[in-house]
């Protein structure tokens, strides 16, 4: 038994049995009344507590220093390695300051708040952490990290009252652990007494500091803190649904388990109850109540995998579990979230771009690796207990060689990138619906039964031409997001992709769901939340229908710094619950609710507006699978090849593709009208064999690129690309045919179809290609204002860091060598990255 109490306002925990009970002045909650869990099993409580709403910034003015004073500097035993230092102390006090400072991070917390943060050790912080504090029992704890040199970290707390002065001070007295594993205990190392060397006496030059600042949200919002994790106990909470009877269940990312959380009650009458779940099973990422059971995608922990957990006597416990299906993938781009399919027949799980499909997938002809002209079309075989709504011969379809990242990440992986598959209860067959994605973590159906993932995007990439911002997708059947590893990323404009529904721009995606069931206003009932980790905000989407799809905005809803978001559920009381912590960090269960005067009525989510495109479109999706009829999907879809609207016209494609490419490639290729007869090129392209490319060639070489619209010339080039990538090497004259073809439309001034015109033209070696590229090198870019801080390198010399609220270097401990720039101390895009 843990011999500290964590005490945090009026929060009491302690582990019960039915003749165990607590020390004076903390209530003892005895499993037989907080539930029907065996008596023996762990439990927390905690009384909900109101968070202060963002107005003005704190006056750091107030801040009332103490006499200024130095403290010993401590670490543990090894100077690159992350540590957790803690220090337990009595409360009791009219007023306490913080001062503190690290070499080179740190966050420091009281009780799970965080009060402090620093990225630089001679820039020491003093904090007003009075009201952080409570009358019993504390814990002052830093998270702390070094990037080479000495490392160190020193505090003082002063806490003054009836006229006298306490000081809890860094020494040799506080524990300390390994930050991502806070089980690992370690021994504290003193590096250097009070004002020592190499730091001196820094601790008296600290300036006063505001302190974090409250939670953003819309007016009439408020947000409460339901349950602080005790860490050594219930680890780090990444994931989080609803049970049944409104109980919520929580997972921790590492070894810790699953627990059960009776929410304190919206008036405040009861308060919140969290209790040790005994099925031996940990790391979900994914889990879901369904078919009487809980689903749980694992990702690490127990094992990466589908599992099915139940109650085995009928006693409302759940003891027994079911490993479904193993899942070949892990850390944080693996297996990921699961939900319900909205007909309740199957499930659909969601995987990160180092997971491989949930079932055999054989390469009949080899895939690309760098990129280039295949010699063969590329061909899939699937398991038998497998389909695949995506025509299974993904590729990684890019004409000329690609760069690898230049760290290393995600090299090697190939297509289909992330993906979203369904199953059925039991995990014996499975479907893949969607892929192409980098590393989604969570998706969500809305009330029309359309599914919504949100991809992450590769954070360094930030700047170049491939970068893809973090997004909501509109994950149809069959749809292909163009995920590819290092500068293979396809363009959002290229046909045989979807594009984004709401580009967020950089983050880490984690939880996310619709606000069905909330007692909120109607707009955000019917809002798409999607949390990001790194930058501790939960956006509400609003969607609206856009044709067969949707177009969307963002707002911010929640937001607050650091606030390191990990999963959201709608409770059945109408709020909103969400979690923090991930990669060790400290975990926090949160609740949103509303008491503004407008009306939370329930409202009908679903959308008249677009019904019969929408209609359309799943109609031809019905037809993503071979079919018995094959003459009858071939009549259905192709009227539907140059539909105006992207989304008919890919679906309609896609049905082909499923269809025998010899009972439809001619017809299609005969189409008239240009938007048409590209989409029939680049169906034929991916399907048919080498003999075709002639007939693909020839059908494309009837349109006039400079008859076409920006989009529609795109889709040429691509069908183009397509021709070459997967059909073979073309002869000569046909490179000069195609370079005489799309020469004049380039360059164009539109990054995306130069972008893509660039790579095409190179590849057929069109007469004067490297110097026309060469000559736009030296060209201003349209993201060159978005980008730059300045236009030239003697006005960015002149430049005041503070003013563009960016650290241009940062003060390095003593004795470093130089190394690029620090980011602030922040535990990183926990699933994004």
């Amino acid at each position: 038994m843990n011999s500290l109490f964590f005490s945090l306002c009026s929060f009491q925990f302690c582990r019960t049995a039915p003749a165990a009970a607590c020390r004076a002045g903390v209530l003892a909650v005895l499993m037989t009344s907080a539930s029907s869990f065996a008596a023996a099993a762990p439990s927390w409580q905690q009384k909900a507590e109101p968070q202060p709403v963002a107005t003005a910034a704190p006056d750091a003015a107030e801040v009332v220093l103490p006499e200024p004073a130095n403290a010993p500097w401590i670490w543990g035993p090894d100077d690159n390695t992350s540590y957790r230092l803690s220090k337990a102390f009595a409360g009791g006090c009219e007023r306490a300051v913080l001062v503190a400072a690290g070499d080179n991070r740190m966050q420091v917390m009281i009780n799970g708040t965080v009060v402090a943060e620093s990225t630089a050790w001679d820039q020491p912080v003093a904090v007003d952490v009075t009201d952080a504090l409570t009358d019993g029992d504390n814990e002052l704890t830093a998270i702390v990290a070094n990037e080479g040199g000495p490392a160190g970290f020193t505090c003082r707390l002063v806490m003054t009252g009836d006229g006298k002065t306490r000081v809890v001070a860094t020494d040799d007295t506080w524990t300390a652990s390994i930050a991502r594993r806070p089980e690992k205990a370690v021994d504290v190392r003193l590096v250097a007494k009070a004002g020592g060397q190499p730091w001196g006496d820094v601790l008296t030059r600290a300036t006063a500091a505001p302190p974090p600042a409250g939670f953003a949200v819309p007016e009439g919002f408020a947000v409460e803190r339901l349950f602080v994790v005790p860490q050594d106990e219930l680890g780090s909470w990444v994931s989080l649904t609803t049970d049944p009877q409104g109980r919520l269940i929580a997972s921790d990312q590492g070894d810790k388990g699953l627990v059960r959380i009776t929410p304190a009650a919206l008036d405040g009458s009861t308060e919140t109850i969290v209790e040790k779940i005994p099925a031996e099973i940990t790391g979900a990422q994914g889990l879901l109540w369904a078919f009487d059971a809980l689903y749980v995608v694992c990702n690490g922990g127990t094992g990466s995998g589908l599992y099915r957990v139940t109650d085995s006597d009928g006693n409302d416990t759940l003891d027994r579990v079911e490993k479904l299906r193993a899942f070949n993938g892990g850390g944080e781009h693996g297996p990921h979230n699961i939900l319900l399919s909205p007909d309740g027949e199957k499930l659909f799980i969601i995987c990160g771009n180092h997971t491989e499909p949930p079932f055999d997938v054989t390469n009949v002809t080899d895939p690309q690796i760098m990129g280039g002209i295949r010699e063969s079309q590329r061909r899939v075989s699937l398991g038998d207990d497998a389909t695949s709504r995506l025509p299974a011969n993904w590729d990684e379809d890019t004409v000329i060689a690609r760069m690898w990242d230049g760290n290393g990440h995600a090299a090697g992986r190939l297509a289909p990138g992330g993906f979203i598959v369904s199953t059925d209860p039991d995990g014996k067959t499975w479907e893949l619906w969607s892929a192409g994605y980098r590393n989604p973590y969570d998706f969500a159906f809305n009330a029309d039964g359309e599914l919504f993932a949100y991809d992450a995007d590769m954070e360094w990439d930030f700047g170049t031409p491939w970068y893809r911002p973090t997004r909501v997708n509109h994950a149809t059947s069959g749809s292909e997001l163009g995920w590819r590893s290092g500068t293979a990323k396809w363009s959002p404009s290229f046909p045989d992709s979807l594009p984004a529904i709401v580009d967020i721009g950089p983050g880490s995606p984690v939880g996310a769901a619709f606000g069905y069931g909330t007692k909120f206003p109607a707009r955000y009932q019917k809002a798409f939340y999607i949390c990001d980790w790194t930058f501790g905000t939960m956006y509400a989407i609003h969607l609206e229908p856009d044709g067969a799809s949707y177009a969307g905005t963002k707002e911010e809803f929640v937001s607050r710094t650091p606030l390191p978001l990990t999963d959201m559920t709608v409770g059945h009381d109408g709020a909103i619950y969400f979690t923090v912590g991930g990669r060790g960090g400290q975990g926090e269960l949160y609740r949103v609710t509303y008491h503004g005067d407008a009306s939370t009525d329930p409202v009908d989510a679903r959308d008249t507006q677009g019904a019969s495109e929408r209609q359309l479109r799943r109609e031809l999706e019905t037809l993503h699978q071979p079919v018995a009829d094959s003459r009858g999907a071939i009549d259905k879809a192709l009227p539907f090849l140059g539909h105006p609207d992207r989304f008919i016209r890919y679906a309609a494609r896609i049905a082909l593709e499923h269809q025998p490419v010899e009972l439809w490639q001619e017809e299609a290729l005969a189409s008239t009208e240009p938007r048409a007869r590209i989409t029939a090129a680049v169906g034929v392209a991916r399907q048919a064999e080498p003999a075709a490319q002639p007939a693909v060639l020839e059908a494309l070489e009837a349109i006039d690129p400079t008859d076409l619209d920006t989009a529609t010339t795109i889709e040429l080039v691509r069908a183009y690309e397509l021709a070459l990538v997967r059909l073979g090497e073309p002869s000569d004259a046909w490179k000069q045919r195609i370079a005489s073809r799309i020469s004049p439309v380039f360059p164009s001034g539109s990054f995306d179809l130069d972008r893509a015109a660039s790579s095409l033209l190179v590849a057929v070696r069109a007469p004067g290609i490297v110097t026309t590229l060469v000559g736009m090198l030296a060209q201003p870019t349209d993201s060159a204002e978005a980008t730059n801080l300045a236009p030239n390198e003697e006005e960015l010399q002149q430049l005041d860091p503070a003013e563009c609220g960016l650290r241009l270097s940062r003060p390095r401990g003593p004795g470093e060598a130089g190394r690029p720039a620090a980011d602030p101390l922040r535990l990183r895009g926990s699933h994004g990255e």
